[in-house]
């Protein structure tokens, strides 16, 4: 977040390529790069995509940037960056919402020049449009494929915003019950690896059909047709790709009633409350069998790539510079 603008501007200073359009991640300086290009005379309508954010992501206890006090500075690059951009675009109007009602509060712990009334203008130039997933991906791999027993699917990063420790805990106490039930992990690690995931290979292992990261997309897509129940326990979900991609393969969703889910989906069978509803409705689902009936492909293809794209065409067009 802090030399990766400068890398991006001065390559495109040296390139001497002028794009009709710059967009850019929230994982970028956009003050810098507007800066750099500016000194050079290009001039480039820019636009900011929010995947996610400094300001509102869950910290890890681990994590050394808040002992080393470098953790706010994170957020402030967020938000120049939203306030020099064009139009700043979320992929959900959750991500919209928590970002820009967290902003105040952000500026006002600042001693003075607070510029409270910049949200405002920020908040006009700002407009959800969901980031397209390519499930027709996903249906070339499509299988009839069943385990003998409900496969119990987790198909996220291993890392601590995630809470694995919810999940696997849910599913000791199913399986200290004699609950029948397969598992596959999958999902990327970066980095340090929470201890949870070594613990419940070993306390799962009966039930384990699958774990780590699946090494082919062909393999990763067949986990998530043949998965029955798909057990969500994450503390930081802005859009939530994996889920709607193991959602518009079948996989009956159990969702916390927080963060984006209720912006998908409304079905209140589909949401827990507490960790104690988590459990029972986990529990129901694996012994009924209620998840056979489901077809999640009509709550998902809205989302559909091929659905969006004229939407962020047309977007764009109203920015780009017109040659």
């Amino acid at each position: 977040m802090h030399g990766g603008a400068i890398t991006l501007a001065m390559e495109m200073i040296e390139t001497g390529f002028i794009p009709d359009l710059v967009l850019v991640s929230d994982m970028t300086d956009l003050t810098t790069v507007r800066s750099l290009l500016h000194q050079k005379r290009i001039n480039v309508p820019c636009l900011v995509y929010f995947h996610e954010n400094q300001l509102t992501y869950p910290w890890s206890a681990g994590d050394v940037d808040v002992k080393l006090k470098r953790d706010r500075h994170y957020a402030f690059i967020n938000y120049t960056s939203a306030l020099c951009a064009d139009a700043v675009l979320w992929n959900s109007d959750y991500h919209q919402n928590v970002f820009l009602d967290a902003l105040p509060k952000f500026l006002e712990a600042f001693p003075d020049h607070q510029n409270v009334e910049t949200v405002e203008e920020i908040k006009r130039k700002s407009h959800t449009i969901y980031p397209g997933i390519d499930f027709s991906a996903l249906e070339n791999f499509k299988t009839e494929e069943k385990y003998d027993a409900p496969l119990v699917l987790w198909n996220h990063r291993w890392e601590y915003d995630k809470n694995a420790e919810d999940f696997f805990d849910a599913l000791y106490l199913l399986s200290e019950r004699g609950v029948n039930f397969k598992l596959a992990v999958a999902g990327q690690s970066f980095g340090e690896i929470p201890n949870v995931f070594d613990e419940a290979r070993t306390r799962l292992s009966a039930h384990i059909v699958h774990w780590g990261f699946a090494e082919s997309f062909k393999e990763y897509a067949r986990l998530l047709w043949i998965a029955d129940v798909l057990p969500v326990t994450s503390r930081q979900e802005f859009f939530g790709y994996s889920v709607l991609e193991a959602v518009h393969c079948s996989a009956y969703p159990l969702l916390p009633d927080r963060l984006v889910y209720r912006e998908h989906f409304s079905d209140d069978e589909f949401f827990y409350h507490n960790h104690d509803e988590l459990i029972s409705k986990l529990e129901i689902l694996l012994t009924t069998k209620k998840y056979d009936a489901f077809v999640g492909e009509k709550l998902t293809q809205h989302l559909a790539w091929e659905k969006l794209v004229k939407q962020y065409d047309t977007f764009f067009e109203t920015f780009a510079i017109k040659s």
